[in-house]
C-alpha cells in the first residue's frame, strides 16, 4: 500500500485482519490496476456511485481521483446528476412495482428504434 499510495490509509486499518489483504487486493487491482476501463472512466463511475449511495468519504475520494484524471468540474457535476437521475427513476420503478419483463421489452424496442434512426441519419 505504501508503495502505491505513499502510506497506509487509516481507513484500511479498520478492516478485520482476515479481510485486509483481500480488500487491498480488490482496491489495488480494480482502482489502480490496468483493466478494460481507463482511470478516467473508473473515477467517473466512482463519483456517480458514491453520490448515489450518499457516502461523503467515497465522494471525496473519487472526486479527487477524477481530478487527477483531468475530469472537469462540469463533467463531475454531470456525473452526479446522471447518478441522481438513475436513482430517482429506480425509486419510481421499484416503488410502483413496474413489471421487469415489460420494462426489458420496452427498452429493447426503444434501443432498436434509436439504432434505426441513427442508421437512417448515417445514410443521409
Amino acid at each position: 500500500m505504501e508503495e502505491s499510495l505513499g502510506r497506509v490509509p487509516s481507513w484500511m486499518e479498520l478492516l478485520a485482519e482476515p479481510a485486509s489483504e483481500h480488500s487491498w487486493g480488490i482496491f489495488r487491482d480494480l482502482n489502480l490496476g490496468e483493466t478494460h476501463l481507463s482511470p478516467r472512466e473508473k473515477a467517473l463511475i466512482g463519483v456517480g456511485t458514491a453520490a448515489a449511495i450518499q457516502c461523503p468519504y467515497c465522494t471525496y475520494f473519487h472526486k479527487e481521483e477524477a481530478r487527477l484524471a483531468e475530469v472537469t468540474e462540469e463533467e463531475l457535476e454531470e456525473t452526479v446528476n446522471l447518478a441522481g437521475v438513475t436513482k430517482y427513476f429506480s425509486t419510481v420503478l421499484h416503488g410502483n412495482g413496474a413489471d421487469h419483463d415489460d420494462f426489458v421489452d420496452e427498452t429493447d424496442e426503444i434501443i432498436e428504434y434509436i439504432k434505426e434512426q441513427e442508421a437512417a441519419a448515417a445514410d443521409d
